[in-house]
């Protein structure tokens, strides 16, 4: 069990250090997002119940604290998740992400309360998220998808595209994220 802890981190370390030969205290020693993300793994693997789940569920609320950063350990995240800059990140409890997606500082990935896309959003592998995206509803973010920094996404975006303005609009584009999406997992 504890080995599909450790593959999770190793999958998210290597999108931050590719295959360096750091310690995990080295790494450790990192930047704040990157505790985070550490700190995240281990409270979602050890739940709200345990002694050890319990401890990281309350480094977790500092580190949050310090950082902005408010990813709920009920929240699915694949391997390989890379959260680019120091900043303010909000997601939903129960927003479901995929492998290789990086976002970057002061995205917000919410649920839509009224109307026919009530819910919140589904996003596939290999996503890229720039600064300040709003990303909300019962929607599907397919594989390959770049959404542009200040982009507002309310509706399914395809596999290979590009999301650009407010509201989104969407551009197909082959190996859309190639060169943003770095040392996959």
């Amino acid at each position: 069990m504890k080995q599909k802890l450790r593959e999770w981190i190793e999958g998210d370390m290597k999108r931050y250090y590719g295959e360096s030969s750091l310690t995990l205290k080295e790494k450790l020693a990192k930047p704040l997002q990157v505790k985070y993300l550490i700190v995240y793994r281990k409270a979602s693997f050890y739940g709200s119940k345990s002694p050890a789940g319990i401890w990281y569920r309350l480094r977790l609320k500092r580190l949050s604290e310090k950082s902005g950063i408010q990813i709920p350990t009920k929240t699915i995240i694949g391997k390989g998740f890379y959260i680019g800059h120091f900043g303010t990140v909000i997601i939903n409890p129960d927003v479901v992400i995929g492998e290789n997606v990086n976002i970057a500082a002061g995205v917000t990935i919410g649920k839509t309360n009224r109307g026919s896309k009530m819910g919140v959003p589904k996003i596939g592998n290999r996503v890229w998220i720039g600064t300040n995206a709003v990303i909300v509803g019962d929607i599907t973010i397919g594989d390959d998808v770049l959404i542009a920094p200040n982009a507002y996404v309310n509706t399914d975006v395809p596999s290979h595209s590009v999301v650009l303005g407010n509201p989104g609009a969407i551009h197909p584009r082959e190996n859309a994220t190639e060169g943003y999406i770095n040392r996959t997992v």
